[in-house]
């Protein structure tokens, strides 16, 4: 096409040439103007062109440009929409994630306060026990050493009424009274 619009032109050319040749030579006249000759050549182009329908086929590849245009902007617009939706998804998933988090560590802290509060009540519980089995030790010593002072004084008790009874009875006739007596007062002092 662009072939036959050079020929067209470089005839155009020469015939305004050959016109300027022959414009020369006649009279002066309506023909002897180039630009006559210029403007037929490019109706003839044009009529060329119409006729072989470049019109159309220009209208034509501007239409599926712009159809393509218009694909690419539909799909950036699709594209546009998705990150929108990502983004509010991603968005929406760091705030359940961060609710999430805080209700974690709400429950952390309520699990760490009642673990203290338990820790609390054994080592409360411990030294209740080991304070009353102390007591309960400190009041068997207490008995086992008032039981052995009992028995100590029982013993010096009878030692010295042997020893008084001796030396004041006859020893013949006092003798199974004493030891009546003092087994007696072993009983009765244990």
């Amino acid at each position: 096409m662009l072939t036959f619009a050079a020929l067209a032109a470089a005839a155009a050319q020469d015939a305004a040439h050959g016109a300027a040749e022959a414009a020369d030579h006649a009279s002066p006249g309506i023909f002897q103007d180039t630009a006559i000759y210029v403007l037929i050549a490019f109706v003839i182009v044009i009529a060329v062109f119409a006729r072989a329908g470049v019109h159309k086929m220009m209208v034509s590849g501007l239409d599926k440009r712009a159809a393509k245009i218009a694909d690419e902007i539909n799909e950036v617009r699709k594209m546009r929409e998705e990150a929108q939706e990502l983004l509010a998804s991603y968005q929406r998933r760091q705030r359940e994630a961060e609710e999430e988090a805080a209700g974690i560590i709400e429950q952390a802290k309520k699990d760490a306060a009642r673990m203290s509060a338990e820790a609390r009540a054994k080592i409360e519980e411990q030294t209740e026990r080991r304070i009353k089995a102390a007591e309960d030790k400190i009041a068997r010593a207490e008995a086992q050493a008032l039981s052995e002072v009992r028995g100590q004084t029982a013993d010096l008790a009878i030692d010295a009424a042997r020893h008084i009874i001796r030396e004041r009875m006859d020893g013949g006739a006092q003798g199974p009274f004493i030891d009546k007596a003092i087994s007696g007062l072993r009983d009765k002092l244990n």
